[in-house]
């Protein structure tokens, strides 16, 4: 079988490596594919690899030898599925590699906010400490986190890896209910667990109560744009934002007027709608809003562990007995 993988240099640029995949088949690994060039490398292969590349309709129906597509990630939203299945194609993900990883990440992101500690070490790096009359300084509020309210939406595994942190550092845990009254979790649902966690409040309440919010839920059409306006209103003033999931959960120009006008105090965002950034976001104009590339996922630790999960699915499929499909 040829084995094509479209992008790999973001999973792999160098310190892991691909010889397990090589065992599997012919392959050609490529760091990254243009839209011009898709059709081509993807022309001959019965198995692609992809990470971000965009796999749609248009180019699936051109596929015939096409037989399995391994998303490099958890998301899958990149993969038109329901052309797959059309065209009998098998889809599998990863979703279980960088749950710790990316929960520790909207920690680093909040821990910023709250103690600022990259500008306070440079500021003394700059020689502010050396001139002061008081044995300390701080140029900006620190804030305790113990007694705050953490919302998490979307319950699944790392929403709930989330709320163990935040339960640790002593805040109280909500969870957000959907107005239809369904909730934002996985296939595989933890009642008994989530339930000692959080508790779960419809919209207004969640809201209402939570100092800070945590995005942990996939994309869909349904909540795309789920933070609004609307959503920014029922927040209370000076809510902290938390968004390492998929940017376009955001309505980003709604959070540049409430960082504007104050209802939201700070935000910590991994994902943005585009990425990379076309152009320079609106957002950038906002100090209190600290910006990663996409990188809660990166560790060393988390990608090897993506790669293997991704490796074990293709000899699954090969073995006649698919696992982690979409």
């Amino acid at each position: 079988m040829k084995i094509v993988v479209l992008d790999g240099y973001t999973l792999n640029p160098g310190d892991l490596s691909w010889e397990p995949l090589l065992e599997l088949g012919e392959v050609v690994i490529y760091d990254r594919t243009s839209r011009e060039d898709l059709f081509l490398r993807a022309s001959e292969a019965d198995i692609l690899i992809t990470n971000k590349t965009p796999l749609k309709r248009e180019l699936i129906e051109q596929l015939p030898k096409l037989k399995y597509i391994g998303v490099l990630a958890t998301g899958y939203n990149i993969v038109d599925v329901e052309a797959a299945r059309e065209y009998n194609i098998t889809v599998t993900n990863v979703p279980t590699y960088g749950t710790k990883a990316v929960a520790q990440f909207v920690f680093a992101h909040l821990l910023e906010i709250c103690h600022h500690v990259g500008e306070h070490s440079k500021s003394v790096r700059e020689g502010k400490w050396n001139r002061q009359e008081d044995f300390c300084y701080w140029d900006k509020p620190l804030i305790e986190l113990d007694g705050k309210v953490m919302g998490i939406i979307g319950t699944g595994r790392i929403g709930m890896e989330t709320a163990k942190i935040a339960k640790s550092f002593g805040m109280t845990v909500v969870a957000y209910r959907r107005e239809n009254g369904r909730r934002h979790e996985p296939i595989e649902s933890h009642e008994d667990e989530a339930e000692a966690l959080f508790n779960y409040l419809p919209p207004n309440e969640f809201f209402a109560v939570s100092d800070v919010i945590s995005l942990h839920c996939p994309l869909t059409e349904e909540n795309r744009g789920m933070l609004n306006a609307s959503a920014f209103n029922m927040m209370k003033t000076g809510v902290i934002i938390i968004n390492t999931a998929r940017g376009p959960l955001i309505d980003e120009i709604a959070l540049a007027a409430a960082l504007k006008n104050g209802k939201d105090y700070a935000a910590g965002l991994d994902v943005l709608s585009k990425e990379p950034p076309i152009e320079p976001s609106p957002l950038y104009a906002f100090e209190q809003c600290n910006i990663t590339p996409h990188i809660a996922w990166a560790p060393l630790a988390s990608r090897n562990r993506l790669l293997g999960i991704a490796i074990d699915n293709l000899k699954a499929f090969m073995a006649g007995r698919v696992k982690n499909t979409v």
